[in-house]
């Protein structure tokens, strides 16, 4: 057995985020624009599977929406990387 004749009082350890206030902020921003780029990607259906819709390959879903989530992805690495003061 140890014997511990330490006499001091231990205080409580003070629990510490992973990142700051800023950097949570700046990641739900980055999980909104990621959000917002497969909403913009959604739609373009047919109720009828033997007429094709058009609506597919206009630039909202093939060039917008793609661009937005990378977007998103790129807002999220940030805040991940972001320095601490």
């Amino acid at each position: 057995m140890k014997n511990n004749n330490n006499t001091e009082p231990q205080q409580p350890q003070k629990q510490e985020f992973l990142f700051d206030g800023i950097n949570y902020k700046i990641l739900l921003i980055g999980i909104g624009v990621i959000a917002l780029g497969f909403i913009l990607m959604s739609g373009g259906g047919s109720n009828d599977p033997k007429i094709f819709n058009e609506d597919v390959f206009n630039f909202r879903r093939i060039r917008l929406a793609p661009t937005t989530v990378l977007i998103g992805f790129g807002i999220t690495i940030y805040s991940i990387f972001k320095k601490s003061k």
